[in-house]
């Protein structure tokens, strides 16, 4: 009989193992009927854009990218194009800025600290190297007191302003005084 004949002769549907007895699809070395051939994570068909094969099984593209692309470190969303690989990651171009003040690396040009970029006034404040007195990042020689860091010509007498070049200080409210003006002010 006819269904016999078609039964035994004709391509089966990989997805539901009847006969193909119209309109067939054939993909990934396999026979199906139209409506079969969906993604195997949401059922949905495949529109315009196709479809994405890995290990042998076709998902749609959000399912492809949801499961299987990689990752931006800064956003956690799928890289689909240009990418930027840096610190054993990979990042939008847009993503890959400062962690702190989230503006973009001037000439690429970006520090790194317990894995995350920054720039370079942000990495010398985590470390705790900026000067106290100008807040730009010490590089050289560094004079520490009071618990700050300095550039040593930053260092300064808080009532003269001459360099406490020599280390000998008095404090009073977290200022530095010279000897002279300390004794002048505070007796």
């Amino acid at each position: 009989c006819e269904r016999d004949y078609f039964s035994l002769f004709s391509p089966h549907c990989a997805q539901c193992s009847k006969p193909i007895l119209n309109k067939m699809v054939t993909a990934l070395d396999k026979n199906w009927h139209p409506e079969c051939f969906c993604c195997v994570k949401c059922g949905r068909s495949f529109g315009e854009e196709g479809f994405h094969e890995r290990d042998g099984q076709q998902y749609c593209q959000e399912d492809f990218l949801a499961l299987f692309a990689s990752r931006c470190q800064g956003c956690s969303r799928p890289i689909l194009e240009n990418y930027i690989s840096a610190l054993n990651a990979l990042w939008h171009p847009e993503c890959f800025v400062c962690r702190e003040c989230y503006t973009p690396f001037v000439n690429g040009s970006f520090f790194e600290h317990e894995g995350q970029p920054l720039c370079e006034a942000h990495y010398h404040r985590s470390r705790g190297s900026l000067c106290q007195a100008c807040q730009q990042p010490i590089t050289g020689r560094c004079v520490t007191a009071m618990g700050a860091r300095y550039h040593p010509h930053h260092l300064v007498c808080a009532f003269c302003l001459r360099p406490l070049s020599k280390g000998c200080f008095k404090e009073q409210e977290g200022k530095p005084y010279c000897h002279p003006c300390f004794i002048k002010l505070f007796g």
